[in-house]
């Protein structure tokens, strides 16, 4: 088991703000358009804010007009899923496979070549710029 899966719910309200606990940690999600990755174009890198595994490359994000940062492909092996019963209709819900962290849903409207959206919250996200 990852050192992350092993912290308390209070070790992690002392590292994530009290936005990324709520998403990170209780499965919430961020209003629409308030994330500044949703803009964000420079060539990188995006990693979960808990535990720091690369997620997504920028090359696999794309604008799809929902409000949150969206990618038609992540790094292999990095999500767990589950099914989100939450709205009243069954959703693939994606969490980071070394710390648990739930990041968002996967739709099947995405881009090709995958057709996937990994529809994620900005504030579960770290991006780093390519150098």
């Amino acid at each position: 088991m990852s050192e992350f899966k092993k912290k308390s719910l209070e070790e992690w309200r002392k590292v994530l703000d009290p936005e990324q606990y709520i998403i990170m940690r209780e499965e919430g999600t961020e209003s629409p358009g308030s994330s500044e990755l949703n803009h964000e174009k420079r060539t990188g890198s995006y990693h979960c804010a808990g535990c720091d595994t690369l997620l997504f490359d920028s090359e696999k994000k794309y604008e799809s007009g929902s409000g949150w940062p969206s990618f038609f492909e992540s790094k292999s092996g990095v999500f767990e899923t589950k099914i989100d019963h939450h709205t009243g209709y069954p959703r693939t819900e994606y969490h980071c496979k070394n710390c648990g962290s739930h990041h968002g849903h996967i739709f099947d409207d995405g881009p090709q070549p995958t057709g996937k959206r990994f529809c994620n919250n900005g504030k579960a996200l770290k991006f780093k710029v390519k150098d």
